[in-house]
């Protein structure tokens, strides 16, 4: 089955035929809402909103943990992130999406792991292509068919939050090899790794990132909602196209 977590401006599924909510407790607490479950286009899909229902869990103190634990217990394997970023690369302006292939981990002192038992043997993952190659190609997929096509590839930079980042951070993440940056895909995605969860992000620019555009001398908050309104409407026939693609 398939699931989709959304983010900032995607609190909810309004293409989505409510079957059932399940409120869990997972081994690593709370997630951060009640589990979704309904139909689009008549197939099964689950939805959870990363930051809660009323947008009230800033990113650092998301419980990346208990999510993907309750997703794969929910008979989930495959998992679309859907990510609001900072664009970095010229062509990442606001209201583009795009599907990263790759990460940086920026983040610290969050749950990164599901293996921090000292009773077990310690276990590495490999994380070379940090994104689930198929889903990745299904989303760029269903973006096109939707009339809004996503741009492949890009470096996805994951920053710790809730504050946005100077200009000289950003200019040292590009750098780096970054394309965009946000605050919720580590430790998300190496935890649905380990879960053995096929992940992959859509991600949403919802601003240009900081001495970048617009963002020159300061991210224009008041503009970031209106540009995520229009584009989570895109992103609602995407994955509406993509549940399509996905269940056949």
């Amino acid at each position: 089955m398939l699931a989709i977590i959304g983010g900032s401006g995607l609190t909810m599924l309004g293409n989505l035929e409510v079957t059932k909510r399940l409120v869990m407790r997972t081994p690593y607490g709370d997630p951060s809402g009640a589990l979704t479950f309904g139909k689009i286009r008549g197939h099964e899909v689950v939805f959870l909103a990363r930051h809660g229902y009323a947008h009230t869990i800033p990113p650092h103190d998301v419980n990346y943990r208990a999510n993907i634990w309750a997703l794969g217990s929910q008979n989930v394997d495959r998992v679309l992130s859907i990510a609001s970023v900072g664009g970095i690369r010229k062509d990442l302006v606001p209201g583009a999406l795009a599907v990263p292939d790759q990460i940086i981990d920026y983040t610290h002192g969050r749950k990164s792991t599901f293996f921090d038992n000292r009773e077990k043997p310690v276990t590495h993952t490999d994380f070379t292509e940090p994104y689930c190659a198929s889903l990745r190609k299904k989303c760029l997929e269903a973006a096109r068919l939707a009339g809004h096509p996503a741009i492949d590839g890009g470096v996805y930079a994951a920053t710790q939050g809730p504050r946005l980042e100077t200009a000289a951070e950003v200019n040292r993440m590009e750098r780096d090899g970054a394309d965009m940056i946000g605050m919720t895909g580590m430790p998300e995605a190496i935890l649905a790794r380990e879960a053995g969860l096929c992940y992959a992000a859509l991600a949403v620019v919802a601003n240009h990132a900081a001495g970048r555009g617009d963002s020159e001398h300061a991210v224009h908050l008041e503009d970031v909602n209106a540009v995520l309104q229009v584009a989570m409407e895109k992103v609602g026939g995407i994955i509406e196209i993509l549940a399509e693609i996905d269940g056949d």
